[in-house]
């Protein structure tokens, strides 16, 4: 009698959630580092190299599953959206050492939003098998935070304004909009989220 053995189904939600607390605490270093406390800087890097690992074993993991509980697709595609928003925060980090301006008070708010705004990505990510309106519920939390995100992005833009030097107008604009591409990369995974509620369901 032949006896028929599945491969095992690797944890696939349980890798992409670790991928996700790491991008917590990068962010919530990025905004330590925005609000003063230059340690956050070498953080947020490490943190980007940890899920760069992460995203690679969720990948890994993709290609041996004989299946997962959600579509392989929108599992990679969060992934791949989740790292979009630690590379930019690095990214962000690095551009203001290349242009030796230090985060100012508008950058320290921002980036405030976005940390709270991955935490309910976070949640978003593991209520996807358990509760459709939990996942959907935390998406919009995070898409509310990244709305208030750009509040405090056109007010400090319009303040520029009022600034004389030149140099200090158009690095601050730079960074600003670094900030402002990070709320985009945020507003991406939510959408994502929903797609695959919608999918899913």
């Amino acid at each position: 009698m032949k006896h028929w053995f599945l491969p095992d189904s690797p944890d696939v939600i349980g890798l992409l959630l670790r991928q996700a607390d790491i991008t917590i605490h990068g962010l919530d270093a990025f905004a330590a580092w925005s609000s003063g406390d230059e340690a956050g800087a070498q953080t947020v890097r490490d943190c980007e190299h940890q899920a760069d690992d992460a995203r690679r074993e969720l990948h890994r993991a993709l290609r041996e599953a004989f299946s997962t509980p959600i579509d392989a697709e929108d599992l990679y595609a969060l992934s791949e959206r989740l790292d979009a928003v630690l590379n930019g925060a690095k990214n962000a980090v690095r551009e203001s050492e290349v242009m030796q301006m230090q985060p100012d008070a508008p950058m320290a708010a921002m980036a405030a939003e976005l940390a709270g705004a991955v935490e309910h990505l976070r949640d978003a990510l593991a209520a996807l098998l358990r509760d459709a309106d939990e996942a959907t519920a935390a998406a919009d939390a995070a898409i509310r935070r990244e709305r208030e995100m750009e509040r405090i992005y056109r007010k400090a833009m319009s303040d520029l304004l009022d600034q004389a030097e030149l140099r200090e107008v158009i690095g601050r604009r730079e960074l600003y909009r670094r900030y402002s591409r990070l709320g985009e990369e945020v507003v991406s995974v939510a959408e994502r989220v929903w797609y695959a509620l919608v999918k899913g369901g």
